[in-house]
């Protein structure tokens, strides 16, 4: 059984954070998973900043941030589960980026989940040619979970 936390460390009540568990579970099915967890936590500005300052040494907040414990050469793991790691993203960004991309809140949140879920996974987008296979990946779940790129109002 697979297992996907969504946590809102924030104030703000967001709505949006029950379709991205939606999403994500349907990312995890279509990468055929199995007993996968990992967590996503919605965050402010100043969290992922810190985080981006301590562990990327970029004194700057960023949109998303994940820490894929895949990546480690020796994870010790009590369960018999995949434990993929950790998805930060800021809502303070996801609002701004939706703005300026002029779709919704939950197009921007679920864009950054299931990015993030790609890079727990070991894709990338340093090279053009990881990158096309990546948004590719990316933009095929949001298509088939119905969240386009459509203009919000």
């Amino acid at each position: 059984m697979n297992h996907i936390g969504v946590f809102n460390q924030t104030e703000k009540e967001i709505e949006e954070l029950v379709e991205l568990k939606r999403v994500l579970e349907y990312a995890v099915k279509k990468e055929n998973l199995e007993k996968v967890e990992f967590n996503v936590i919605i965050v402010n500005n100043s969290y992922i900043h810190e985080l981006n300052k301590t562990y990327r040494g970029m004194d700057r907040e960023t949109d998303v941030i994940t820490f894929a414990l895949e990546d480690e050469e020796e994870v010790v793991n009590g369960s018999d589960s995949r434990i993929l790691g950790d998805i930060y993203i800021s809502i303070d960004k996801a609002k701004i980026q939706a703005e300026e991309y002029h779709h919704s809140l939950k197009r921007e949140l679920s864009f950054l989940a299931v990015h993030g879920f790609y890079h727990l996974l070991g894709y990338d987008h340093i090279k053009k040619e990881e990158e096309k296979i990546m948004f590719s990946r990316q933009e095929e779940v949001l298509n088939e979970c119905g969240i386009k790129r459509e203009i919000s109002e």
